[in-house]
């Protein structure tokens, strides 16, 4: 099933139960997971794109290694908010990728976020571009679960 909103993801959701965030790319995949509790992301890897098929074999042995609950894909908008190209290509892994195995599916906006983790990537790290290069997808993927984390709602916040 693919989703749209976080509400809709945390109803047919178990609970509790790790999900990965993917950043799809057309030469790598970032692959992100998450806390069984779904609080925190954290990077994984990158994975080389490959045959669909391929790609896919990839993805579901880490998620049976990890026992993923449900997927979080980039949306790839463009920056006016409409679905180009790269939203087809998304969908068509999305609908694929079902066809292969049933999991929550959540397509969450990525706009910025590789640039988001680039940036931060040399601000706070002081990471050279060789380094950012290696890092960065993976990265993204982990700020793409974040947010879609965030959205869920499930931590509970500190008093500040």
């Amino acid at each position: 099933m693919i989703l749209r909103t976080a509400a809709e993801m945390a109803a047919v959701l178990p609970t509790p139960g790790a999900l990965f965030g993917l950043d799809l790319g057309t030469k790598t995949i970032g692959l992100a997971t998450s806390d069984p509790g779904r609080c925190l992301a954290s990077p994984v890897e990158t994975l080389r794109r490959a045959k669909f098929s391929q790609d896919a074999a990839q993805v579901m042995a880490r998620m049976d290694e990890r026992q993923i609950q449900g997927l979080v894909l980039g949306w790839p908008l463009e920056m006016d908010g409409n679905e180009g190209k790269r939203c087809q290509s998304t969908m068509s892994f999305a609908r694929n990728f079902l066809e292969m195995r049933a999991v929550p599916i959540l397509l969450w906006d990525e706009r910025l976020s590789t640039s988001a983790v680039e940036r931060m990537m040399v601000r706070e790290f002081d990471m050279t571009r060789d380094r950012r290069a290696a890092k960065v997808d993976a990265a993204a993927a982990a700020y793409i679960l974040q947010g879609a984390l965030d959205a869920l709602g499930r931590c509970p916040r500190p008093d500040v």
